[in-house]
């Protein structure tokens, strides 16, 4: 009840409205939320132009990755999508917007009827892609580990943050070409607790997937320390073709 009280008076002094419409009420009103196309495929993460997919996984071409498989929501191109996960991961930081981009990978799972992927959770788990500790402390949470948190709780997966931890300082991957984020990502990450993944079914949940290096990367380390399968999940997938 008290945490009901606190929530009406601070919607009374710090109203909400719709980013994309000025809709009071929510960070993005139904209607707007309506005009997202949700993915109802799945693709082979590493082409650069998506290649299509009957089953969840990867594309003859990039059977060797370490990275089995990625579900995404939505593209990156979409100015709706991309305003909010900037919105959410830059000054000012509007962490609020992590229950709307959850539900949009929830949305995607329930449209394609995937939900099944996750096991009813006894072998599987879902890990945040971990921020470098410094970039956590200077923006006050990891935008991953938050929507994560939300995506596990909805369909009552275990949720492992504190297993895979970045290490390394790396470099802004914006600009760089891919073999030069593969460098820049190289040993970036370590495992704690590694028995929590052995044997298990893991889900590297992030905000945005371009070519793959950081769940590439994250994935090897995942995989080094036991666990039987690494797949993705993003709320939203950049294409690299231009397209």
């Amino acid at each position: 009840m008290l945490a009901n009280a606190k929530k009406i008076f601070l919607d009374a002094l710090f109203p909400r409205f719709c980013l994309n419409c000025g809709k009071e009420g929510t960070m993005l009103c139904a209607d707007c939320f309506s005009l997202i196309e949700i993915t109802c495929f799945v693709f082979c993460p590493f082409c650069s132009r998506p290649t299509r997919l009957f089953q969840g996984g990867l594309c003859p071409k990039h059977r060797s990755r370490h990275l089995k498989g990625l579900y995404f929501a939505a593209s990156y191109r979409d100015k709706l999508v991309k305003n909010m996960i900037t919105r959410f991961k830059y000054q000012p930081y509007l962490k609020t917007l992590a229950p709307t981009l959850a539900s949009l990978i929830i949305t995607h799972f329930i449209k394609t009827k995937n939900t099944m992927i996750f096991e009813n959770g006894e072998n599987s788990a879902l890990v945040p892609i971990p921020l470098y500790k410094s970039k956590k402390r200077k923006r006050g949470f990891n935008q991953s580990e938050v929507i994560g948190r939300i995506v596990a709780a909805y369909f009552q997966v275990p949720f492992l943050d504190n297993v895979l931890f970045k290490i390394k300082k790396t470099a802004p991957q914006v600009g760089l070409s891919s073999q030069e984020r593969a460098d820049n990502l190289k040993n970036a990450f370590a495992i704690k607790n590694p028995a929590q993944i052995a044997g298990k079914k893991i889900f590297l949940i992030d905000d945005v997937f371009t070519t793959g290096a950081t769940m590439e990367e994250a994935a090897k380390t995942l995989e080094a320390a036991k666990a039987r399968s690494v797949w993705g999940i993003a709320v939203a997938r950049e294409t690299l073709d231009g397209n």
